[in-house]
């Protein structure tokens, strides 16, 4: 049986010189500046979703101080947060180590976006306009992501194209557990696209089979075109796609 690939490589490099602005967090206020364990924490974190920090990175204090512009004491607060989200892996004296993706987590992403997804799809039937809509919104934008190269912000639209459905149920304890599969959603997803880039078109096609199942109210149609989009992932996991 092959092993499973792993959606990130291990090369090295250098932290950006300064954290960028991303879709994954909302900027602060005007005139007010996060405290720095904060933009510690956000400037890793957006590095590690957004793919400039790949499974196998080893990243240091002092390199990640002089990167934000702080001293190492909120470094190290903000990527003991990161370790218990399960994104790094911290070594006294060494360094953070950026974790990849793992088989065993595209299973369990899975296994958990099949049983919130399949339930939503199949509850948003009859789907009400202004869920068509935002779909519609979302897919377009989408697209146009595609089309430029914005692996990172499409991978945000298709989470948000998926949550939407999931929200509209009105359930909002499955909203919430919905909610907590959102890092490892996007991480997968921006790493999927690269390493798959003709998934993309295939991706957008089978959003366009959800978004007219649930437009003309066909439930189990709605049901199944998740169940074989989200269950790609499975495929990938167990090694069977090249």
């Amino acid at each position: 049986m092959p092993s499973a690939p792993s959606l990130s490589s291990s090369r090295s490099s250098s932290p950006a010189s300064s954290p960028t602005p991303s879709p994954h967090s909302p900027p602060p206020a005007p005139g007010k500046q996060p405290p720095a364990a904060d933009r510690v924490y956000a400037h890793v974190k957006e590095g590690v979703l957004d793919r400039r920090y790949e499974g196998g990175l080893l990243l240091t204090e002092g390199e990640l101080a002089e990167a934000v512009g702080v001293s190492r004491t909120p470094v190290r607060e903000a990527l003991l947060r990161l370790e218990a989200e399960g994104l790094i892996k911290l070594y006294p004296k060494k360094g953070a180590l950026v974790l990849p993706v793992s088989a065993q987590e595209i299973k369990d992403v899975v296994e958990t976006r099949l049983l919130v997804e399949e339930h939503a799809a199949r509850k948003a039937v009859p789907a009400p306009p202004g869920l068509v809509a935002r779909l519609e919104e979302l897919l377009a934008r989408q697209r146009e992501q595609a089309a430029a190269g914005d692996f990172a912000g499409a991978a945000v639209t298709d989470r948000c194209f998926h949550a939407e459905i999931v929200r509209s149920g009105g359930n909002e304890i499955l909203s919430r557990l919905y909610d907590q599969l959102r890092d490892r959603q996007l991480r997968m997803g921006v790493a999927v696209m690269h390493s798959h880039p003709d998934r993309i078109a295939k991706t957008l096609s089978e959003h366009g089979e959800i978004l007219d199942a649930l437009r003309s109210g066909d439930a189990e149609r709605a049901v199944a075109v998740v169940r074989g989009h989200v269950g790609w992932f499975s495929h990938l996991a167990r090694g069977e796609v090249r």
